[in-house]
């Protein structure tokens, strides 16, 4: 999984940037309608970038009131995190091979981080470490391919091409880092479900988030039996 503090071409102001607070927002609330965390309960973030571009950028850690129940962890240096959120603990460690033990955390909670990890195999193993060391449940969300505007690119229609056309075209209009696989490898709610069908994923259901009445965001949302 390659490090990258900056997934998105868009700058702060601008309207596609205005458009993702928007959505997060309601991911957010859709994570606090899914967990009513209890007192005590503890929440590992996969995914946490070194972006300070966006105030939203690990809006999670921004947003989550009690920041001594939340661990961050990822691939950039996000150690500032801690400074800023008092509390809070950061682990720079790799979501697809957590040094965790099995249920480690209540909840897991990954936003926007499943279609830059790589190939099918590699956003599996996502999934399954997320599944394993959670103890309540996982929720996580990434970009709805069949959106017509991509937000990675703010390109529109092109990400509907089949992937071997798209990354070409990418390639070939000068947006080379977005056409490799490592870094972006989009997904719609069929191939999604096969994801989670793979990484054994029981309880599980899938939703999406909208914009005018299209979905921009698909979430995913497990639960483990109780004790």
């Amino acid at each position: 999984m390659r490090i990258s503090a900056q997934y998105n071409v868009a700058t702060p102001n601008s309207l596609p940037a205005r458009v993702a607070r928007y959505q997060r927002r309601k991911m957010f609330r859709a994570f606090m309608d899914f967990a009513a965390v209890a007192p005590g309960d503890t929440i590992l973030d996969i995914g946490t970038t070194s972006d300070r571009l966006y105030d939203h950028s690990n809006y999670f850690e921004a947003w989550y009131q009690d920041k001594r129940s939340v661990t961050a962890v990822g691939l950039d240096d996000a150690a500032f995190l801690a400074q800023q959120y008092p509390g809070l603990r950061f682990l720079r460690a790799d979501g697809r091979d957590l040094p965790l033990a099995d249920a480690s955390f209540d909840y897991v909670h990954s936003s926007a981080v499943l279609e830059h990890v790589g190939s099918r195999e590699r956003q599996v193993q996502l999934l399954r470490e997320a599944w394993r060391v959670s103890g309540k449940g996982i929720f996580l969300t990434t970009p709805n391919r069949w959106f017509p505007i991509e937000f990675h690119t703010v390109l529109p229609l092109l990400h509907w091409l089949p992937p071997r056309f798209y990354r070409a075209s990418l390639a070939w209009i000068g947006k080379g880092f977005f056409a490799s696989e490592d870094n972006l490898n989009l997904l719609s709610r069929e191939a999604l479900a096969g994801l989670v069908s793979a990484a054994e994923i029981t309880n599980q259901e899938l939703d999406s988030i909208a914009l005018c009445g299209w979905p921009t965001n698909l979430i995913l949302t497990a639960r483990k039996p109780a004790a």
